[in-house]
């Protein structure tokens, strides 16, 4: 006789692990808009990259979840690698790891490190960093394969 394991649901695992990442893109997405179109700040150039990846993961996680795509945790995560790598030098910007010679924010903008980039005390390519990473783990978390 073949013992089997406990019973697990592996969809819906993976379903919730996909809408809390589309949850937790759409927060971003609209608290991004927020802070630029109710609070007026405007945002900095790596600021503008960060959103190019944040954006589309809130319509296609949730265009993924709506037709019940199974594989949209891809798309996530390569999203998601992508705008953390940008919070990480935004990051690194703030915080001075990297030099201010090779910022890329003008001296005419917002800049890429000044107090403008906290909100609540917290800076906003930290905020922006954890959000990506979040959804990354989430996403690679929806694309493993139940075990049997």
């Amino acid at each position: 006789m073949q013992k089997q394991g406990p019973k697990t649901m592996p969809s819906l695992s993976r379903e919730l692990a996909l809408s809390m990442a589309w949850i937790v893109a759409l927060i971003a997405s609209l608290t991004v808009l927020f802070i630029g179109e109710v609070l007026g700040q405007t945002p900095c150039v790596l600021c503008w990259f960060q959103r190019t990846f944040m954006f589309p993961l809130a319509i296609i996680l949730g265009f993924g979840l709506w037709w019940k795509d199974r594989h949209v945790g891809r798309y996530g995560l390569v999203l998601a690698i992508g705008g953390a790598g940008v919070a990480l030098w935004h990051l690194g910007l703030y915080f001075g790891f990297i030099p201010e010679r090779i910022q890329p924010c003008t001296a005419t903008g917002p800049s890429c490190t000044d107090d403008n980039q906290l909100v609540f005390s917290i800076p906003i390519p930290l905020m922006a960093f954890v959000a990506f990473t979040l959804i990354g783990a989430l996403s690679a978390f929806s694309l493993t394969e139940p075990k049997k």
